[in-house]
Formats: structure tokens, sequence, C-alpha cells
């Protein structure tokens, strides 16, 4: 067994407690460019984080979110329940919202939907040019499958991914139709 300083041990113990505020929360110190925790700025960067950070959030949801001063109003398509109740909490959460305004759509169960969305994402993801997409924590090509049709949302680092995701997107079978929402936005 290797020895290791009591003093180290101590400090190590001690240093969660360095982030606690009176009121038992982590208290995060504000830099000089962070904006007040009441701002809009705050919001949204707070609401995205919320959203992006949901354990069932997926490559085959879409959230979005509008803020009007203190109310949030969620929108988009999920394939889960648990997610679209989990995002409201979520927002709920978020220090300086008062209301929370739920209209993502849960997507209908659909065998055949589910079977469209895999074949999306190989076809997609399995691509040179997009593979580099597939690994990033939250892909940003998401793939929404609601009675055949497809939509993709998100956004891509230039042009040529976009039409690339839209090629793939339309090659595959049993689709009836595809909806390129992407942006240019370098991928962002």
């Amino acid at each position: 067994m290797r020895f290791i300083p009591k003093a180290l041990i101590a400090g190590l113990l001690l240093l969660p407690l360095a982030g606690i505020s009176a009121t038992g929360a982590f208290a995060a110190p504000r830099q000089n460019n962070q904006a007040p925790r009441d701002s809009q700025a705050w919001i949204t960067k707070e609401v995205r984080h919320q959203l992006v950070m949901l354990p069932w959030y997926s490559v085959f949801d879409n959230l979005e979110y509008k803020i009007e001063g203190n109310k949030v109003t969620l929108i988009g398509q999920v394939t889960k329940p648990v997610v679209k109740s989990d995002a409201e909490s979520a927002v709920k959460s978020v220090e300086g919202v008062q209301f929370v305004d739920n209209q993502i759509e849960v997507l209908p169960l659909s065998p055949m939907d589910d079977q469209i969305r895999r074949a999306e994402y190989r076809s997609i993801y399995g691509f040179g040019s997009l593979e580099l997409y597939s690994v990033r924590a939250v892909p940003p090509i998401h793939i929404i499958v609601k009675n055949g049709h497809v939509t993709l949302e998100g956004s891509v680092a230039n042009e040529a991914d976009k039409d690339a995701a839209n090629v793939r997107a339309n090659g595959v079978p049993n689709v009836f139709s595809v909806t390129n929402n992407l942006r240019v936005d370098g991928g962002k």
C-alpha cells in the first residue's frame, strides 16, 4: 500500500467545500466577462446547457427553445416521452426562469420509423466527410423521422456537408420525403 500524506488527503476532502455558498448550493464565481445570472444571455446559455445534458437526448431528437423575458417556450420533436418531461423539469430549474411552455411533440411509435432512423444514421454519419460530426458529445445533425418523412435539423461547417447529408438522407429506402433544415454556421 502506498503512503499518502494526511495533509494531501485532508486538502482533497475539503476541496469540494470551497465552492459551496451559505445556502449549500455551488456558487460559481462570476468572471468579469460573464453575464449576470438574471440576464437574457445567461438564461439562454443555461437553458441550452440543461437541454444538451439530458440523459435520453439523442441524435433522433430535436430540442429548440424561445426565451421571452422569464418565459421559455420549448419546441421540437422527441422519440421518448421522458425527454419531453425531463426537458421541462430541467429548464424550470434554471435560475431566472419563471414559466415553461412545453410544446415539444412526442413522435409516434413506429417500427418502420425506427428502421429508417437507424438507416439514416448509418448513411449520414458513415459517410467519409460527415463522420467527424459523429464523434462529438452531441452530434450536430439531428435526424427526425415521422411517418416515413425525414427532417434534418442542426448545423454543419459548410455547404458541401449540408449537400452531402441531404444526398445521403435521400438515398435511404422507404423514405417518403426529406426536408433539409441544416444551417451552415461552422458546425457549432
